[in-house]
């Protein structure tokens, strides 16, 4: 057997490839800091503006973090199937404006729709209230604690709860693979049917938008923030396909 059968990455276009290991060493690298005291993700994650965590360089590097290996593993899988067929088709260069692109935006949206919630939560609680959340919050949630009062709680965890993943960047991906290959027929594992690129996206993008206005924020998943991924990607397809001659 020769290294190339040997080597999983082999023959991976070389962002898709340079992108799954910089993800996986960003988790090992978690893993490793969390040993020495030190919470990477608190550094990198993503915070909304109004946290004392907040750090302008995190709307990038949130995307490179993770919250454990299944949510490394499913993010690293869709980018593995879907990514090296759009850097293929889109060179390296441009696939790697995009993916970055669709991680910024979804980061953005998720800042913007927490934003709006922090205001609507804002105006139930007094200005002395708000004040002790922003002094004090970030305290309490990175020991594992909050507020008893409901109105509080949601607030500090708007506030003060970190964003990690690349979703935002594999939901653009996904997103632009349903539009350059429509009638593709992807093989879903929960039902086992098959089902067009299309649908599937569509699919996914009105269960994401469902999930997040009616979870408002409470399982723990960034649904905007895919949303965001989807919504940059779509502008980005549209503006290159308008200026772009002979883009796929």
């Amino acid at each position: 057997m020769n290294g190339r059968g040997m080597n999983p990455l082999a023959g991976l276009p070389e962002v898709v490839k340079n992108l799954l290991i910089i993800n996986v060493l960003m988790l090992l690298a978690t893993f490793v800091a969390y040993q020495a005291n030190v919470n990477l993700p608190e550094i990198l994650g993503l915070h909304h503006w109004s946290s004392d965590a907040f750090r302008p360089h995190q709307i990038i590097t949130y995307m490179f973090m993770h919250g454990g290996l299944m949510h490394l593993f499913f993010n690293m899988f869709a980018l593995y199937m879907f990514g090296r067929v759009l850097e293929q088709v889109w060179g390296a260069k441009r696939f790697l404006i995009y993916y970055i692109v669709c991680g910024i935006g979804a980061g953005l949206i998720q800042l913007l729709v927490n934003e709006i919630r922090i205001q609507a939560l804002v105006s139930q609680l007094s200005p002395e209230d708000y004040q002790t959340i922003l002094r004090e919050g970030g305290d309490l949630i990175r020991t594992g604690r909050n507020y008893v009062d409901e109105n509080a709680r949601t607030l500090n965890a708007l506030i003060n709860t970190t964003t990690v993943g690349a979703s935002g960047s594999v939901f653009g991906i996904l997103l632009a693979f349903g539009m350059l290959f429509p009638n593709v027929q992807l093989m879903l594992i929960f039902p086992p049917i098959p089902l067009k690129a299309k649908y599937f996206v569509a699919i996914y993008g009105a269960l994401e938008l469902y999930l997040g206005i009616a979870n408002n924020a409470g399982d723990n998943v960034a649904h905007f923030a895919h949303l965001g991924g989807m919504l940059f990607g779509f502008f980005m397809i549209r503006f290159w396909r308008k200026n772009t001659n002979n883009f796929y």
